[in-house]
């Protein structure tokens, strides 16, 4: 088989034991994916045990059967309530990396904008987003708006920091050469400084796009009529732990689902890069 894989002719697809292509790839798959599985399915052997043993309260962890049987019974109403906050979330999401991107190249290109803007922005994280909520809704009403704000609030934050050290990392000799073979600002910024910066600027939106999600979810806390947010609370108050447990995991599958996303885009756009290629196995003779 080594001998096989060896004789290969470049830029043949990868075959197999069994002479099949993209056997490695297929293998690759399942090492990235039974590690995170393995772990799951411990911690819901351990939940499952925890529960029919009784070590802990049902109204503080419900057994497994019974938050399946209420995303079953109430899958219809949990369905409109998550598509609320993922609507909320997307909104959020974009317009953080809008706001964020077109941020992170102000203070890339403009040392008066890097002082006065560069410590507002970390001002603006640091102060909790919990707190400022029932601002929003004074502000902007009880509707879409003050979640979608509180969205993009905390997803903008990684945006603008990852935008700013991408640009900022681009190598002087490429800078240099580009005005040596006379080309303008703009060529500069979209054939170097932007693909240079995306490794970086991608991972911040991985972060973004995660936090976007509890942004949607901690506005859905105040004043609002919809969205898992507002389940929860309704949950909480009727001491539904079951409907509590099935609004938590379907809000971590829109975040897994949203980075998984990402992170496909980020593999289309920097093939290139050394974090998206594939390294090949060892052989020997």
């Amino acid at each position: 088989m080594v001998q096989a894989v060896e004789d290969a002719p470049p830029g043949a697809a990868p075959v197999d034991d069994t002479g099949r292509p993209g056997g490695r790839r297929a293998v690759r798959l399942l090492r990235a994916v039974w590690p995170p599985t393995l772990v799951l399915a411990a911690v819901f052997a351990l939940w499952w045990v925890a529960t029919a043993s009784h070590w802990v309260k049902d109204y503080l962890v419900p057994a497994p059967p019974a938050v399946f049987d209420t995303m079953r019974n109430e899958w219809p109403e949990l369905m409109h309530h998550s598509w609320i906050t993922l609507y909320e979330t997307l909104l959020g999401f974009v317009f953080a990396v809008v706001l964020g991107l077109g941020t992170a190249v102000l203070i890339s290109y403009s040392r008066a904008v890097d002082r006065a803007v560069y410590p507002l922005v970390l001002i603006a994280q640091v102060i909790p987003k919990v707190a400022i909520a029932p601002l929003l809704v004074v502000w902007f009403g009880t509707d879409l708006r003050p979640k979608v704000v509180l969205a993009t609030l905390i997803a903008f934050f990684p945006v603008v920091v990852t935008g700013v050290a991408g640009l900022r990392s681009t190598d002087p000799e490429l800078v240099d050469l580009s005005a040596t073979m006379g080309g303008s600002r703009w060529q500069l910024f979209w054939k170097i400084r932007m693909p240079n910066s995306l490794p970086q600027l991608l991972s911040g939106i991985k972060v973004a796009v995660t936090l976007a999600v509890v942004g949607a979810v901690v506005g859905e806390w105040v004043e609002a009529s919809a969205g898992l947010g507002y389940l929860v609370l309704l949950a909480h108050g009727q001491l539904d732990s079951p409907l509590l447990y099935a609004c938590l995991i379907l809000m971590s599958a829109i975040g897994i689902a949203l980075f998984i996303l990402v992170d496909v885009a980020e593999a289309v756009l920097i093939p290139w890069h050394a974090s998206r290629r594939a390294t090949a196995p060892l052989t020997t003779a």
